[in-house]
């Protein structure tokens, strides 16, 4: 995509759980289009040009693998990062369990002064007869809009926002708020992240 020369480059590195669909929340983003065919482990690093408030800034995109095979190498892409995607899906409660329990005292380590949003990922597939019914031989169900409003709170994201890759749902408000959590970080107090400005989240109806 064409940017100005005067374009500030941002970077934003998306963690999570591997299979929550963070290689293909960026592919969408990035190309316009949900990946039909190939989808690798990690998405090459990419650079979009984003448009905010009449100022244009060129995102650089950086993906993750949510392996623990690459829990030693995943921190080396963290140094200069302005914000991070927390991602979890919405009908895999686990990953929601392990934003708290290893993704966020992950980057507490390494990049502690870094701000960071909660994704609520898959929301296409919360009406879905086949993925409910996996769920519910778990005897577990998808995880509802005010359970990440809650956790977001909880951790201390800037916000949270919901968003389907596949059907582009929410996906531009993603990254529209992770410029403005760059750019307002006076706002985002370490114990007050979370406004009201800031709670976007996209249901399917």
């Amino acid at each position: 995509m064409a940017h100005g020369p005067g374009a500030l480059m941002l970077k934003c590195v998306v963690v999570g759980d591997g299979a929550v669909g963070k290689t293909c929340l960026l592919m969408s983003y990035a190309n316009d289009a949900f990946p039909e065919e190939y989808v690798p482990t990690v998405f090459d690093h990419y650079a979009v040009s984003v448009t905010v408030g009449g100022k244009q800034y060129l995102l650089g995109l950086y993906d993750t693998a949510g392996q623990e095979d690459y829990d030693r190498l995943r921190p080396l892409s963290y140094p200069m990062t302005d914000v991070f995607l927390i991602c979890f899906s919405v009908v895999n409660p686990a990953s929601f369990q392990n934003v708290k329990e290893e993704w966020v005292p992950e980057l507490k380590e390494y990049a502690p002064n870094v701000p960071f949003l909660l994704i609520g990922t898959q929301i296409d597939l919360r009406d879905d007869p086949k993925t409910l019914a996996r769920l519910n031989d778990m005897k577990e169900k998808p995880v509802c809009v005010e359970q990440g409003q809650k956790l977001a709170k909880e951790i201390g994201a800037c916000c949270y926002v919901e968003c389907s890759a596949l059907t582009q749902k929410g996906l531009k408000t993603v990254f529209d708020e992770a410029i403005i959590a760059i750019l307002t970080p006076k706002k985002h107090a370490v114990k007050k992240r979370i406004g009201s400005r800031c709670i976007n989240c996209c249901l399917i109806t």
